[in-house]
């Protein structure tokens, strides 16, 4: 796209040298089905926006290639632009599957040397409920203890 500005007035133009296959597979998509609503949505967005999104682009594939005079090299070049877009994955986010049960490592150690010396270490005391109550402390809170006892009691 080449913008032009004339006194705060902003024109689009499209490229004239470019050949728009998206443009091409769309048009004749609709000339083989003129009813096809998903088809006049994505014409109507690329026409908008000016691009079509990775998910919208695999369906106008799946439609494109069920026509039988499309060209394949159009569904060639459609295909080789949906490979290159690239995929946005929505997975959730895992936890720390590093667990480990309380009593080992010696923590109640750890916990009772930090608490002696300084009996009002309100992580060290958060540490140290989870510990009387059995709850599970993972690795990245076992480093953050022997960190503490690092710091804190210099011997």
């Amino acid at each position: 796209m080449l913008t032009f500005t004339f006194d705060n007035i902003v024109v689009m133009q499209k490229q004239k040298d470019k050949l728009d296959i998206i443009d091409k597979i769309l048009e004749a998509c609709y000339q083989y089905n003129s009813d096809a609503l998903f088809v006049l949505s994505l014409m109507h967005q690329y026409e908008e926006r000016g691009s079509l999104s990775k998910k919208q682009l695999q369906g106008l594939y799946l439609k494109a290639s069920k026509i039988k005079d499309m060209p394949v090299n159009w569904l060639a070049t459609l295909e080789a632009t949906i490979l290159k877009m690239p995929t946005r994955d929505k997975s959730p986010i895992q936890e720390n599957k590093q667990i480990v049960v309380a009593g080992s490592n010696n923590i109640g150690g750890i916990i009772n040397e930090i608490l002696a010396a300084y009996p009002q270490h309100k992580r060290v005391l958060f540490f140290q409920s989870k510990y009387k109550n059995h709850e599970a402390i993972n690795a990245a809170e076992i480093a953050e203890l022997e960190k503490f006892k690092k710091i804190l009691l210099k011997k």
